[in-house]
């Protein structure tokens, strides 16, 4: 999976970040080159800013689709960046019906209280084919999304969760040894991914494929090379990736859909 452009950061802090739909289009034709099977996208506002908007979701989509067709899954955002509630992104998820989407555990479902909404969103995106990943902060969230599986509020068959390492760290930067701990909390049924923050991003990516998992990378979380040099563009991160699975096959779209659909 390749995240290019995520919630916050600008051309400040990269000019090759993809914002634009322009711009997604050619990320998206130079990461599929470089390996990547999955293209984790959030849109902007006119100003720059975090959007959920529908229909700067689907300008986006069709833009990168005349570009790259269905060699790509596109995987949109619910993140909330402390602007949307609960009922907004799930509003937002049904009106754009996406092929596939991220959603933060702790955003949608953060408590007992907010369980049967939380449910019921879940399973209208089984019901309609939309493609969900889980995203889980600690081993402790996992033990939760195990449970949550256990009451029904989960009821996908075959769960696909993200791991993320480093967002509460003092200086973003994951610790790849942690990946242990939240692998060992799964259940054997579910498929994971580990997304890690800062320079540490490609180790963490090569010990999810010895173990088994899938990767995320690019510039929503990372803009660094293993050496400590900043990357060319996301296509460079999925690249490296892409080396670290060594005799593993890499992922088209259609193995994800076949897997995950």
């Amino acid at each position: 999976m390749c995240a290019p452009n995520g919630a916050r950061k600008t051309k400040a802090d990269h000019p090759a970040l993809p914002l634009s739909t322009g711009e997604l289009a050619d990320c998206a034709e130079s990461i599929l080159r470089a390996g990547a099977s999955i293209m984790h996208v959030h849109v902007r506002d006119e100003d720059g800013r975090h959007s959920l908007d529908v229909d700067r979701y689907r300008a986006a989509t069709d833009a990168i689709r005349d570009r790259v067709s269905n060699q790509l899954v596109i995987q949109i955002t619910t993140e909330a960046c402390g602007t949307y509630e609960p009922e907004q992104q799930m509003a937002m998820v049904r009106d754009l019906q996406p092929e596939a989407v991220s959603l933060a555990l702790k955003e949608l479902c953060p408590d007992e209280a907010s369980e049967l909404a939380a449910k019921e969103f879940f399973l209208w995106l089984s019901v309609e084919g939309v493609m969900a990943q889980y995203i889980l902060y600690s081993p402790q969230e996992v033990v939760r999304f195990a449970r949550l599986r256990g009451k029904g509020v989960i009821s996908d068959n075959r769960p696909f969760v993200l791991f993320v390492l480093g967002r509460y760290s003092d200086d973003l930067t994951g610790d790849p040894n942690e990946l242990e701990e939240f692998v060992a909390a799964l259940d054997d049924d579910t498929e994971w991914a580990v997304c890690c923050f800062g320079q540490t991003e490609q180790t963490a990516a090569s010990m999810a494929s010895a173990m088994g998992g899938h990767a995320r990378v690019g510039f929503e979380n990372n803009l660094l090379v293993p050496d400590g040099g900043t990357a060319t563009d996301n296509a460079a991160l999925v690249k490296l990736a892409a080396v670290c699975q060594g005799d593993r096959r890499l992922a088209t779209a259609s193995d994800v859909r076949n897997m995950l659909a």
